[in-house]
């Protein structure tokens, strides 16, 4: 999932008639009330199958709902049923899978449903929202979670969009062998291979689960007009575009409770407390943007926001930077931290399919090399990230099969070596940079990328390479990226489920743009490992061969990098039950506000 590479506080209630059908009356007092930060410029749409980045997924988590969940206070990562009764019967090999929905799952109440009732999902509204994957016309970011995974889907969808370019419509009745109806609640999953990742992809969000009456009432806009099954809804007019999103608790959603499963740790911060307790647990959630860090920090700072991540500048005024413990004007406050390690690829990309920068060829591959061996990441990580940064090689992050011991792989252009470099350069035809075009970078504004972008012009400056920087909102550099305009350009990936498949699936060419593979790398023989990869159950020999095609990308050198972040977040002693993760995003349901605190 796309990190963006670097935010209206206040409350104020209001009473708002929505007449839709029926009517949904917003409270006219919150009982209570989130103030929570979206560290992002708007979302560009909350329709699912459109989403790809954090920012997409941490709003569209609060509406729509997946077939399964993380279990929220479970650590390591594990899955558990949300929208079926049980975790699915698998048979045939690992290929076959049996679901069943729970009754009693109700859409949210809309004009679309007659008498704008929302009515009980059933197996036919899953098959369609999967199946608007396929649908390009629906602009979908994320084909690549179901390519090559489920019987004849993949025919299903070249069938279809031939269709429609010939003047035609896309057929959502026609069936696809893979995903057999067998009643309004029961449904089978058929995969082409047995493939590891298939339930970790049920839990994503890009995978949830729409009304087909809202899309077609909607149009265009339903991006803008959110309609799923999840604990809160989002009206149009909450939704204020460069300021925030505001959701109120579902009316109508069904009983589902605080977990009792938990970590032994867990009780020292009292998790176990809210057992048995309904979701969600307050009415109502706010949610400001901020594109810039110093607006976030000081509205959590006068109270405003009930959390706060820990912007990197800020970071030395919160924490002792030796022991890493909180200050104690933070603690005199009831403020307590939380530190996450995340799954995180940060990295430098080339867009491989750039004449100056990409290719095949041993010219722009050491050309490449040159300028990963001039990063000083150690510098980097100092000077933006107090030093508290994992540097690493390769591009599987800390926690995962398939990291190298001490983060160092036998193959690595790890910079700073600055002579090599130089060589490098020479021996792709620049001697010194002498007839190297200057080339273009691309990152997003916001936070300290201006300094960070200007230390990478320094860096590259050193061995004789002009970099032409372009700072762009969020939204223009994914733009860019997709279509292709971007020779390097920089954000960080955050793993979407805890197995480095996802990480590798960055590389595999059928996933090139508009796909996760933003860097257009083609390497047949990577591509026959990663389907090798994909069907095998962690093992030594699984493990071996990620390691091998780890190796080879780092050869190749599509990218620069990389580094893993641990996210702190400091917390107000009103907010209960937040356990930070950034593995998954339908945590708010959990949280809740001791309003006498405030």
């Amino acid at each position: 999932m796309i990190f963006g590479y670097q935010t209206r506080s206040g409350l104020t209630f209001t009473l708002t008639l929505l007449l839709c059908g029926g009517f949904f009356m917003h409270p006219a007092v919150a009982e209570k009330s989130l103030r929570i930060p979206l560290r992002s410029d708007d979302p560009k749409s909350m329709d699912p199958v459109r989403g790809s980045t954090v920012y997409d997924n941490r709003p569209a988590s609060m509406v729509y709902e997946t077939l399964v969940q993380y279990k929220y206070l479970v650590r390591p990562a594990e899955l558990e049923p949300l929208m079926i009764q049980s975790m699915p019967k698998v048979t045939d090999n690992g290929k076959t899978y049996h679901f069943k929905l729970k009754p009693g799952i109700l859409f949210h109440d809309d004009p679309c449903f007659p008498g704008g009732k929302g009515r009980e999902v059933n197996s036919s509204d899953v098959i369609y929202s999967w199946k608007r994957m396929a649908d390009k016309s629906n602009l979908p970011k994320s084909w690549w979670l179901f390519e090559d995974t489920i019987e004849g889907f993949d025919e299903y969808r070249v069938e279809q969009n031939k269709a429609v370019d010939a003047g035609g419509k896309f057929d959502y009745e026609k069936p696809v062998p893979g995903l057999k109806i067998l009643n309004d609640r029961e449904f089978v999953v058929r995969l082409k291979k047995p493939v590891y990742r298939f339930m970790w992809v049920l839990a994503m969000f890009q995978t949830s689960i729409v009304p087909r009456e809202g899309v077609d009432h909607y149009g265009a806009k339903f991006g803008r007009h959110p309609l799923g099954t999840g604990p809160f809804v989002m009206k149009e007019e909450d939704w204020r575009s460069g300021q925030s999103m505001t959701f109120y608790k579902n009316p109508n959603y069904r009983e589902e409770l605080f977990p009792t499963e938990h970590m032994p740790e867990d009780k020292k911060w009292g998790f176990d407390k809210a057992a048995g307790a309904r979701l969600p647990m307050v009415d109502k959630v706010e949610m400001p943007f901020y594109v810039q860090d110093q607006p976030m920090w000081l509205q959590f700072m006068a109270g405003n926001l009930d959390y706060t991540q820990v912007p990197a500048e800020n970071w030395p005024k919160a924490f002792f930077k030796r022991s890493q413990r909180l200050r104690r004007e933070f603690k005199s406050k009831g403020i307590t931290a939380q530190a996450i390690p995340l799954l995180d690829f940060i990295f430098y990309g080339f867009n491989m399919s750039d004449p100056l920068v990409g290719g095949t060829s041993d010219k722009n591959k050491y050309l490449r090399q040159a300028i990963n061996l001039g990063i000083d990441w150690e510098e980097r990580n100092d000077a933006f990230y107090n030093g508290l940064n994992i540097i690493y090689d390769g591009m599987v992050p800390p926690g995962l099969d398939g990291y190298p011991k001490d983060g160092k792989a036998t193959v690595n252009y790890r910079g700073p070596n600055l002579e090599k470099a130089r060589a490098l350069l020479a021996k792709a035809g620049y001697p010194g940079g002498k007839g190297l075009p200057r080339i273009d970078y691309y990152t997003s504004t916001g936070r300290n990328n201006q300094e960070q972008t200007e230390m990478f012009v320094q860096h590259m400056a050193k061995i004789g390479i002009d970099i032409n920087p372009h700072l762009v909102d969020f939204s223009t550099l994914i733009e860019y990226v997709t279509n292709r305009k971007a020779p390097i350009f920089a954000f960080a990936w955050g793993s979407d489920y805890p197995d480095a498949e996802n990480n590798l699936a960055l590389f595999y060419s059928p996933n090139q743009s508009p796909g996760s593979n933003h860097f257009n790398y083609v390497n047949s023989d990577y591509d026959t490992m990663y389907e090798k990869m994909t069907t095998m159950s962690p093992s030594p020999e699984r493990t071996a061969l990620i390691e091998k095609m780890r190796d080879r990308v780092v050869e190749d050198s599509p990218y620069i990098g990389s580094m893993a972040r641990s996210r702190y977040y400091l917390i107000h002693p009103w907010l209960k039950n937040f356990k930070p993760t950034e593995i998954f995003y339908n945590w708010v349901k959990y949280m809740d506000i001791a309003e006498s605190k405030r």
